[in-house]
């Protein structure tokens, strides 16, 4: 019986997916000074300043969510052996991308005041991630299924 590899490419893909979310930049916000570059370390001045000072918004904790997610999606991948675990782990860090992506939102529209915001397509994300962690999830119950019903016909 074959077990175990979709829900590791699913999780892959999810973690590839957060990794990008964390790294890459997730949109601008534009004010009547400045552009502002957003990524999950803060807001970045761009450009030359036309008037006022130079401000980066720091969102430390922003970062942390975002790479914990990624690394919790990374290390559901290997908890195969212990099904149970497996599963509540890739609970909680579903948790944890619903939680990226409120963050995320939250901080585009009223971080900086008076700025418009242009997200990008990196701002997508963490809907594919639930969709991922959700299909792996139905994975790993269906096969946590067909363990039992292997174990009650021995």
């Amino acid at each position: 019986m074959v077990i175990q590899r979709w829900q590791s490419i699913l999780l892959l893909v999810a973690a590839v997916v957060m990794g990008c979310f964390t790294f890459c930049s997730l949109g601008q916000v534009q004010t009547t000074d400045f552009t502002y570059n957003f990524t999950s370390l803060g807001f970045y001045q761009e450009g030359i300043t036309t008037g006022g000072i130079e401000v980066n918004y720091p969102t430390w904790y922003f970062f942390v969510l975002s790479l914990t997610t990624t690394v919790l999606l990374l290390i559901d991948i290997f908890l195969f052996k212990n099904l149970n675990f497996q599963k509540k782990i890739c609970l909680v860090s579903l948790m944890f991308v619903i939680a990226s992506g409120a963050t995320a939102g939250c901080l585009g529209y009223t971080a900086i005041e008076g700025g418009t915001m242009g997200w990008s397509s990196v701002a997508l994300c963490p809907f594919i991630a639930i969709a991922g962690i959700l299909l792996a999830y139905g994975c790993m119950v269906r096969d946590h299924n067909r363990l039992k019903a292997v174990d009650r016909i021995r």
